[in-house]
Formats: C-alpha cells, structure tokens, sequence
C-alpha cells in the first residue's frame, strides 16, 4: 500500500506514517516509485528552513504536517508522459513517500523538469530528474555514496564555487562550524590549495574531523577566541547563533555565510546586532543560476561530476553505510539525525 511519512512542521519530531491511495496518472504525467534515499543532516535544514524558503512546497501534504524532501534514487512504474518509459531509472529531490507523481516536461536523454503547477514558483534545480544512463555523475557501484554526498556535494561544491567566483571576498582564511559535516568538509576538500581553511566542531567529534585531512586546521567550539586575526569569511553550517556571534566578535570578517541549521536546536542569541557583515544565507540555486549562464546549459553539472570524480574515492573511506528497509527505517533514521545522536562516520540510507 503507498504511503506517505509525515511530520509536524511546529514540532519535527512528531512523525505519523499513513496510508493514501495510489496516484493515477493523468494525460502528461507520470507516477515514480520513490527506491532508495539518503537521511542526512541536509534533511533537517530543509524542515527548519521549510516555511522560509518554500522546502515545503515542493511535495504538498496535509494542513500543518510536511513531506521532508530527501535526496535518492526513484523508478518510473507509470507513464502518460511523452519520451518518459516505465522502468527509467532517475536521481532527484524526492519526498518522503513510497510515490511521486510529476508531470514531466522539457524531456531529453538526461531526464526532464517537473513543470507540476505547484512548483513553478520553486528553485528550478530541484525539480530536475535525471536519468541514471546520461548522468555524468552516476556510477552503480557507488549509489550509497550518491545518496548520501551527492546533494551534500554540491552544495559543497557550489559554496566553494561560490567564494573563489567572489575571490574570497579578500579573504585569507575560511572558517567552517559543524567541520564534521559533510557539506563542511566537502567545501574544505574543494578549498584546499586556495585558501586557509579552519574547522569547528565540537570534542566529540574533534579528532574524525582531524583524521579527514580537509582543514589546514580543526579547532572545538570553545576555541573560538584563539582563530588568526586576518580577514575572514565565515561558513555557517551549523546555524548555531550563539556561536555565530562568538565568532563575529572573535575574527575581522569580510563575508558572513548562513548554509545549514545541524544545531537547529541550539539556544537563540540574547544580544544585540553582531559586529562585522550581516549574516546573510547562502542559497545554492543563485550561484548555479549564475553559473548556468556562465558555463552554459550542462556546465554545472559536467563541472560538478568531474568534482566528484576526485572526491568519491576519497570519500569511501569516511563513511560507515547502514541501509535500512521500509518506511519504518525511514521513520527511525529521520528521527536520529533530527536529534544529532548520529556518528559523523554514519551515513544512513534506506531501501524503500
């Protein structure tokens, strides 16, 4: 029976699984079987920043309740979609559903865009869905890894972009909260050789994210006041504001970046305006918009496989796989990455 996994957008860690009828194709569109997915901390920061930035949106749910979007792979079981055959195998942006019925539009080898009408006011990089037999990117043998890093890795990616397009903004070193995170270590992989690149994070995870390699140099939290005295850009993954403003009061900043929320439940700033730039949220869609019309239609992703082309077997190596099975797995994983109690070296993923 097709299902969906809700939870509470006002409290995230109230989660029901229901049960809903199985969507019907209509003329122009076509129903995917949502097969294996990533639960990362890129998950949460889509839920804690679901009503700011329209994540909600993209896979409508009940009044109150949300479908957290996730990462992963998915099969086409129905079609009434010119150029879209059973069977095709994709990679995209995906709810937390056992279906999803889009209504495929410009379609080519690559895949095709939802043009579903409640997504044409959203960013147009998550509605692509891209075939497993064109993507530059996709390798059978390391689907795991893909749904784990590969959304991860691009926003690593076009972060890193993002600072060298910008020239650093005349910075000399770059600052990383939540070093252990895959997006932050991710960017620092791609800054190494460009900058000096300086991890946060906290005594748990202080020697995993030395083990890395990633960071010039791998700092705990209460550590903050010892960070060099040159010009800085911070990246904030973590979404701490505590720890945003220690920072702003401890280092000359020339740029303030606010990409993640993995202490979504961490306590809220008591003071004042911050010293230094205004902390201003880093949204990956812009950059790629931006390099689009740079580097043409295909150049975002062409550049970012052969990114991961470096940084897959490197990878391997950092990341303990748990794959779990069904809805309940699902269910489970989304509530300990919410809670934080997950192993930087964990990486789950479930077969749905």
């Amino acid at each position: 029976m097709p299902w969906d996994l809700l939870v509470d957008r006002a409290d995230l860690t109230a989660t029901t699984l229901v049960e809903v009828p199985e969507p019907e194709p209509a003329d122009g569109q076509a129903v995917l079987r949502v097969d294996r997915v990533g639960m990362t901390a890129n998950n949460v920061t889509y839920a804690v920043f679901g009503d700011a930035m329209h994540y909600w949106d993209f896979f409508p749910a009940p009044e109150g309740r949300g479908r957290v979007p996730l990462w992963g792979f998915a099969e086409v079981v129905a079609s009434r979609a010119a150029g879209v055959e059973v069977g095709t195998r994709l990679y995209g942006y995906l709810p937390t559903s056992s279906h999803l019925l889009v209504q495929p539009d410009r379609v080519d080898e690559r895949g095709f865009r939802d043009a579903s009408p409640h997504r044409q006011h959203l960013p147009s990089p998550y509605n692509g869905l891209t075939t497993t037999t064109a993507d530059p990117a996709y390798d059978a043998a390391t689907e795991d890894l893909q749904v784990l890093y590969r959304p991860l890795f691009m926003t690593s990616f076009v972060l890193a972009d993002f600072l060298t397009d910008n020239a650093l903004f005349g910075a000399q070193a770059v600052v990383l909260s939540s070093a252990s995170s895959k997006t932050s270590y991710g960017a620092a992989f791609l800054l190494q050789g460009q900058t000096r690149t300086v991890g946060l994070t906290s005594a748990r995870n202080l020697d995993f994210t030395r083990s890395l390699g990633c960071y010039d140099e791998v700092l705990t939290y209460d550590e903050v006041a010892v960070l060099g005295q040159v010009p800085t850009v911070y990246v904030d993954v973590a979404g701490d504001a505590v720890l945003r403003r220690a920072v702003h009061e401890a280092v000359p900043l020339v740029h303030s970046a606010v990409v993640g929320a993995a202490h979504h439940d961490a306590a809220p700033d008591a003071g004042g305006a911050l010293p230094g730039p205004r902390p201003t949220f880093f949204f990956a869609p812009d950059q790629m918009r931006k390099r689009s019309a740079d580097w043409g239609p295909h150049g975002v992703e062409d550049r970012h496989a052969q990114a991961w082309a470096r940084f897959a077997p490197v990878v391997a190596g950092w990341v303990d796989v748990v794959v779990g099975a069904g809805p309940q797995a699902l269910q489970a994983d989304w509530l300990e990455v919410l809670s934080g109690a997950s192993s930087p070296r964990t990486g789950h993923v479930v077969q749905l």
